[in-house]
């Protein structure tokens, strides 16, 4: 997280608070389609507060198997096992890097906000399917 609060727009705190409420990764047309329910929000406008809080170290990104970016707040770390072929993806249940990320902050003159971890192959059914 920040060293120092962070002022946002009152776009950029709904776009993050909706992020919040998400138990999954959304894509920004998805966050689009939830901000429009509540308040006239533009996509572009998702866009911006979204590089905006990825840049404040509030937001994360991924990308899916479909090359579409997935975005969820910082603090919900969270790996995956992805399918090449059918493009699901499974959680970890745990983070095996998370000691190194304490190390690296501890030992180099840098502020890390998160990291993602991604393996990609063959689900079980796929992976069946193609054999």
């Amino acid at each position: 997280m920040p060293l120092i609060p962070v002022r946002l727009t009152r776009n950029q705190q709904a776009v993050l608070d909706v992020l919040n409420q998400q138990a999954h990764p959304i894509s920004a047309q998805e966050l689009y389609s939830l901000l429009r329910e509540r308040q006239g929000i533009g996509l572009a406008t998702v866009y911006r507060a979204l590089e905006i809080l990825r840049l404040r170290g509030l937001a994360q990104s991924r990308v899916g198997a479909s090359g579409e970016s997935l975005y969820s707040p910082v603090d919900h770390d969270q790996h995956y096992l992805t399918c090449l072929h059918c493009g699901q993806s499974f959680p970890l249940d745990h983070c095996p890097i998370q000691e190194l990320a304490a190390q690296l902050q501890s030992s180099m003159p840098f502020k890390i906000y998160y990291h993602t971890l991604e393996f990609f192959g063959l689900c079980e059914p796929c992976n069946q399917l193609i054999e």
